[in-house]
């Protein structure tokens, strides 16, 4: 007796070793694949360069929607197809302009509208400024302090926080939901610090709400560069009476539709389970989104060109979705989601790549004990290539709400430290994406999805 337990727990151990010894090979030729016959930058120079900006309901938008159709067609999928999606339409239009007016002296400094923004009258806005930390500081002030005024948001993003995204979150608030609060209390517009821990002249734009107050409450919202912000606080402090004007032309249009862009490998084992990789194909519009989120984009259709080169058929179904609208809606992820509950779809897998295309370092997971507790035993065949962070977090906003009876949800997660440089602002550009690293990320992903497909997710 003792003799058969010894003999079947050395045949267990051998036969993980073995296991272990063909993965570690796999994912050197994963690796290989993608550091040397690697289409995703080129695909990225495309969108960047040939196309440029893809806010949802752009020409831009649809131009990226038809590239990467055409492209994914190339590259062995069972079926490339377009997912209906109604999107909303802002635009812009003319550059912005504002000035700080201090003893009869102009001083320009670089401002953005902020999505969803309206436009400020056509002569513009000119009002005394009342500098805030927060929302709670707008709210102690109260309508005698604030009406008739500009509300200037400043607080920075925390650069005590290591994890970036989480000091991107705390100062947040601000950005979304300031104009909405201020106009409660009688503020005629309000400008924001951008969201970025750099100290310079780029101002970062983004999403911001108006929540259910009336149209007629609506007020224009901007963001400020944080050398803009410095200056400003400066001079309110010198002189509380300063003024700033503030001029946008920026619209809301009626929806227009568009489209996620799907391709489909069905599994040869499994087809009815169902992994997705995938990113969002819109970016703002004052460049042109090669970190966020072209980057996850061509990353997430590299999967299949090294799954192709390395002649591998996944077990599982697995789906390249590129979705639309996550800037400024979210309506892309939404619609995969309804689609896949109508459908009784059942998911196992899903990883989104959003923090741009810098050097790998991990990934965050959203699922159960028992799953997270499974992926940690692949930890150590990634330590080589340097991917040492497996920990519960955010996964990501395309994918939050995909929903199925066990699912394991996944960000890819980047060195972020130079991220809020770039994100949603005017140098988020082609040039700010190392093709090196870009690639790594494109193999570390390849990796996780190979690991997942071959072991699948626990169930019970």
């Amino acid at each position: 007796m003792k003799i058969t337990t010894t003999l079947l727990l050395l045949s267990t151990v051998i036969s993980m070793a073995q296991s272990q010894s063909s993965d570690e090979i796999k994912l050197k030729e994963i690796y290989t694949i993608a550091l040397t016959n690697s289409k995703c930058y080129t695909w990225l120079d495309y969108m960047s360069n040939k196309i440029g900006h893809r806010l949802s309901g752009s020409v831009g938008a649809q131009k990226a929607v038809d590239y990467t159709k055409s492209q994914m067609e190339t590259l062995g999928f069972d079926r490339v197809y377009l997912q209906e999606v109604m999107v909303p339409k802002w635009v812009r239009g003319q550059k912005e302009i504002a000035y700080i007016v201090d003893n009869k002296k102009k001083i320009t400094v670089p401002i953005c509208a902020l999505g969803g923004s309206i436009a400020t009258p056509k002569e513009g806005i000119t009002a005394e400024v009342i500098e805030v930390q927060s929302l709670k500081e707008l709210s102690d002030l109260g309508t005698e302090k604030i009406k008739g005024k500009i509300v200037f948001f400043n607080r920075p993003m925390d650069n005590s926080l290591l994890e970036t995204f989480n000091a991107y979150s705390k100062a947040g608030d601000q950005r979304r939901s300031g104009a909405r609060e201020a106009s409660k209390y009688g503020a005629v517009a309000t400008i924001v610090r951008s969201l970025t821990h750099s100290l310079d002249d780029f101002p970062h734009t983004g999403n911001q709400s108006y929540g259910d107050i009336p149209k007629s409450q609506y007020i224009p919202t901007a963001a400020i560069s944080t050398n803009g912000a410095e200056l400003l606080s400066k001079l309110l402090k010198a002189n509380s009476k300063i003024k700033f004007y503030l001029k946008q032309s920026c619209q809301t249009m009626d929806d227009v539709l568009s489209y996620n862009v799907i391709g489909e490998i069905k599994g040869s084992e499994f087809p009815d389970r169902i992994m997705v990789v995938g990113g969002h194909l819109d970016s703002w519009d004052l460049a042109d989104g090669s970190h966020d989120d072209g980057a996850g984009c061509v990353q997430s259709m590299e999967v299949v060109n090294i799954f192709k080169n390395l002649g591998y058929k996944p077990k599982n179904t697995l789906r390249v979705v590129l979705f639309m609208n996550e800037e400024n809606g979210g309506r892309g992820g939404e619609k995969y989601q309804e689609l896949s509950k109508k459908n009784n779809e059942n998911h196992i897998f899903a990883l989104e790549s959003d923090s741009g295309g810098f050097t790998p370092r991990g990934f965050s997971f959203e699922t159960d004990d028992a799953n997270f507790n499974k992926v940690q035993d692949y930890k150590k065949i990634f330590e080589p290539y340097l991917i040492h962070t497996f920990a519960k977090g955010h996964s990501g906003s395309d994918i939050e709400d995909l929903t199925s009876d066990k699912i394991l949800k996944v960000g890819l997660r980047p060195d972020s430290q130079r991220y809020f440089d770039y994100h949603h602002a005017g140098n988020d550009k082609f040039n700010a994406v190392n093709k090196r690293e870009l690639e790594l990320g494109a193999a570390t992903i390849t990796a996780l999805v190979y690991l997942i497909d071959q072991y699948g997710i626990i169930t019970k």
